[in-house]
């Protein structure tokens, strides 16, 4: 998923989260809050993803990082 796929994602979601708690506003309903609940947990998630996808794109794959401070790490230790 691109940068762009994402924000729109969340921007729907926000959309929808906002009017469900107005929604919610009205009087209490256990499905509302439940999809409520959902929908918050999948923008946490969407936030997640754009940050994990930043990160990639600014400082590359997160795997080579990581295999590029362990050989680091050695030559330290070896030096």
């Amino acid at each position: 998923m691109s940068l762009t796929e994402i924000h729109k994602e969340i921007e729907e979601t926000s959309e929808r989260r906002t009017e469900l708690w107005h929604s919610l506003s009205q009087g209490y309903d256990p499905a509302t809050a439940a999809e409520l609940k959902s929908l918050s947990h999948q923008l946490d998630q969407l936030w997640d993803e754009e940050r994990t996808l930043k990160a990639a794109l600014r400082f590359g794959d997160r795997d080579h990082i990581v295999a590029r401070a362990r050989v680091e790490e050695r030559l330290e230790r070896a030096a």
